[in-house]
């Protein structure tokens, strides 16, 4: 089941990643807003986080983004079918 489809998720969003560069990931609402994004200490310190982040950047993915803490979701658009 997809996360955008699901009436109970009110707290997604989907972000275009425009800017990254170390320390910062910059990313544009499909509003046009843009946020600043809240990484992790891992994050942080991953350098393949920063090379997928890149990568996402130059795709033009769309990727999905907690509203409230502004923290990227790891389990993507899926949810668990039960």
């Amino acid at each position: 089941m997809l996360l955008d489809t699901d009436p109970k998720i009110k707290n997604i969003t989907a972000v275009h990643l425009v800017k990254v560069f170390y320390p910062l990931v910059i990313a544009k609402t499909e509003q046009g807003e843009y946020i600043k994004v809240k990484l992790s200490d891992d994050q942080l310190n991953d350098p393949l986080f920063w090379e997928t982040a890149r990568n996402i950047c130059q795709s033009e993915l769309w990727v999905p983004l907690g509203r409230k803490f502004h923290q990227l979701l790891s389990n993507d658009w899926l949810i668990p079918v039960a």
